[in-house]
């Protein structure tokens, strides 16, 4: 269902248990699409068996052995005069 904001707002209680019985409920701010409320059972659903950032970047390729020497090679300190 659509909801314009201000009804949202005035009716957000409406609008969670609605989300919890019917499924996710539609905002629109002037006619658009803005947000949509979700219950917590569909938001678990959707993030369920996601990998994290952290999980994504560490699947990544591996280096190669000249990429890492010159990432270990680099400056350890601040490219930038601290005195300034």
């Amino acid at each position: 269902m659509d909801w314009p904001l201000q009804d949202a707002k005035n009716r957000f209680s409406e609008v969670v248990q609605r989300a919890r019985r019917e499924g996710p409920q539609t905002v629109t701010l002037r006619g658009e699409r803005a947000a949509v409320v979700l219950s917590a059972a569909d938001y678990d659903a959707l993030t369920r068996d996601r990998p994290s950032l952290v999980d994504d970047l560490l699947s990544g390729p591996d280096w190669d052995d000249a990429i890492a020497a010159a990432i270990n090679a680099r400056a350890k300190s601040p490219s930038r005069d601290a005195a300034l």
